[in-house]
């Protein structure tokens, strides 16, 4: 699997988003603090979680550092801003930002 591959995959599930999103927050985290976010939106053990935060770091999105006992996570955003530069922002050319403002303008029209 290619490494596109592997941060889509890890991208397309809902609580591996908000595992990502709480680092992004504040970033180093232990498991039981992103056990505690996730518990906010779902019901999940701790080996849940900690299968979707094995995902995030095969995808490089997230990478950790041991500090004495506690194992830290921390967002990797390069691999997003990849994923960006490769298959996003060559679709948000000009023609298509001015679609998206009328889109807007449109809906915000609406009764």
């Amino acid at each position: 699997m290619s490494d596109d591959d592997l941060v889509f995959k890890a991208l397309a599930d809902p609580i591996r988003r908000v595992l990502l999103d709480a680092l992004f927050e504040r970033d180093g985290r232990s498991q039981s603090d992103l056990e505690e976010v996730v518990r906010e939106h779902t019901e999940m053990t701790r080996f849940g979680v900690a299968k979707h935060l094995r995902l995030l770091e095969e995808a490089n999105l997230v990478v950790t550092r041991k500090e004495g006992r506690t194992k830290l996570h921390h967002l990797n955003p390069v691999p997003i801003r990849a994923i960006h530069d490769r298959w996003i922002g060559k679709y948000t050319a000009a023609r298509t930002s001015a679609l998206l403002d009328l889109k807007r303008v449109l809906e915000d029209d609406e009764p």
